[in-house]
């Protein structure tokens, strides 16, 4: 039966091409609206200059022309969206909300509360798969339990996918945009500053689904060098697209039909298959979460609950400095000033900076993770989680507890001229490639040639790296006695 209005509810998918749930709900609806709610519970607490929001913004603009240009246009509310979207429903007379699935505990339980409001008004929710190729339950091993190891469940999702190729069919949607309802005359969506916030002082990357087309037509050209030169913070390397896929401004179906055609072609050098691979990773920590919803808040290993993570005056002084980034360490405070300036840090640096955390200064993993999600533009609950427990070793597939980051050795090993650090830290910039990375072991006649006194120009060590270590494997160690 053909539904009169129905309701298409954008949330993690800001873009009108290849969008399951609009797809569906133009096939089945004589009428359709668009809306996306600024949801006050996930807004509430956030800077008035949260650059993620202006990220939306920005998305929702290009999505709202787009939709018009296919006879739509897009409705935005502030407010709760568990209160709005059932108001809004009822508002229109849509028989049924679209949406598409959501795997964070905190949205599954708005979208049950959503649900159970609008079934009590005779209306019905309807999700749908699209911000992954494979979900929860669909990748599992024989035993039909779910992978706690990324290699096999990487090996089986290739598997499966080769099994299923349609798995990764767009959906299509310009073909049925008739359905769509027209924009009434005067609509127009509300400013930041009518959602009481602001523009960011920093530049924000390109927005919307233009500003996904332009990075991946700049990655394409270096996909095949991706396997190498990814780990190299000073070069332009990486895709940049986690921050599209996070809001669904291009689809991952996509980026995999893509990235699969060009290995098959034997067109994608060794750097493809590398980066399929960084699309698994993010399937399987969102396996992770939708399966194991604990992990928001405790260690995956339940063995790791009783680590004892160092706390207190000295360790609030610790992480400060972590945050600000004044460790006296030039990679480390290089990420994190990069971080806090751009929202952005580099893959190799997360992995960096949160072994600095956890394993040099002691400091729980949950701490750090709460900080990336504060500062991150990229931001992602199943992604951030599973890299912080991965370097803290408490996660699934973890870094062995025993092998720790030395971050002078990451420094001269994959910023090897010391370009990052030179770019985040001018005042070591005069320092030669031989003292960059490890200042305080410096030869006196190098500093002041740069011009460098430690402890003014930048900080000596908060920690000496060798004994944090130590204290870590005894940390460790101890735990594992008991």
């Amino acid at each position: 039966m053909t539904l009169r209005n129905s309701l298409v509810w954008f949330r993690r998918d800001l873009r009108t091409d290849d969008h399951a749930a609009l797809h569906h709900a133009l096939l089945s609806s004589h009428r359709v609206f668009g809306v996306f709610v600024f949801d006050t519970d996930i807004l509430a607490g956030l800077p008035p200059d949260d650059r993620r929001v202006q990220f939306i913004h920005a998305s929702l603009a290009e999505l709202d022309a787009r939709l018009r240009s296919m006879g739509g246009y897009l409705i935005v509310r502030h407010g709760r969206a568990a209160d709005d979207i059932p108001r809004l429903a009822a508002e229109l007379d849509a028989e049924s909300v679209f949406a598409n699935h959501d795997y964070e505990p905190q949205a599954i339980r708005r979208d049950r509360a959503v649900l159970d409001a609008l079934r009590r008004a005779g209306r019905s929710l309807q999700t749908f798969k699209d911000q992954v190729v494979f979900e929860r339950d669909e990748v599992l091993t024989k035993t039909g339990g779910p992978f706690s190891v990324f290699t096999p469940y990487k090996n089986a999702w290739l598997k499966r996918l080769a099994a299923e190729p349609h798995a990764v069919d767009a959906w299509e949607t310009a073909a049925h945009a008739g359905a769509l309802a027209p924009a009434p005359a005067g609509h127009a969506l509300p400013t930041l500053e009518d959602l009481g916030f602001c523009a960011p002082a920093t530049p924000l990357p390109a927005a919307g689904m233009a500003g996904a087309e332009q990075l991946l037509d700049a990655f394409l050209e270096r996909m095949a060098r991706y396997d190498h030169e990814r780990d190299y913070p000073a070069l332009d390397a990486t895709s940049r697209l986690s921050l599209h896929l996070r809001f669904g401004t291009l689809s991952v179906r996509r980026l995999v039909r893509l990235v699969r055609a060009r290995i098959d072609a034997g067109q994608g050098g060794p750097g493809a298959p590398v980066w399929l691979s960084e699309l698994i990773w993010r399937e399987f920590y969102m396996m992770i979460l939708a399966r194991h919803p604990r992990v928001v808040t405790d260690n995956f290993k339940p063995a790791f609950d009783a680590l004892a993570w160092d706390e207190g005056e000295n360790a609030d002084a610790l992480f400060a400095a972590w945050c600000e980034g004044r460790t006296g360490y030039p990679l480390v405070d290089a990420a994190m000033l990069q971080l806090n300036r751009t929202g952005f840090m580099h893959n190799r640096l997360r992995m960096v900076t949160a072994s600095f955390l956890t394993k040099d200064l002691g400091i729980d993993w949950r701490r750090g993770e709460a900080y990336f999600a504060r500062k991150l533009d990229d931001y992602e609950l199943s992604s951030n989680n599973g890299g912080w427990q991965w370097a803290a070793s408490t996660g699934c597939d973890a870094q062995p507890w025993f092998r720790i980051f030395n971050p002078v050795t990451q420094s001269k090993r994959f910023d090897p001229d010391g370009t990052f650090i030179r770019e985040w830290l001018p005042a070591l910039e005069k320092l030669d490639k031989a003292a960059i990375h490890a200042p305080w072991l410096a030869k006196g006649a190098a500093l002041d040639k740069a011009g460098v006194v430690l402890g003014r120009d930048y900080p000596l060590p908060v920690v000496d790296h060798e004994q944090a270590r130590a204290r870590t494997l005894a940390r460790f160690k101890r735990l594992k006695a008991d």
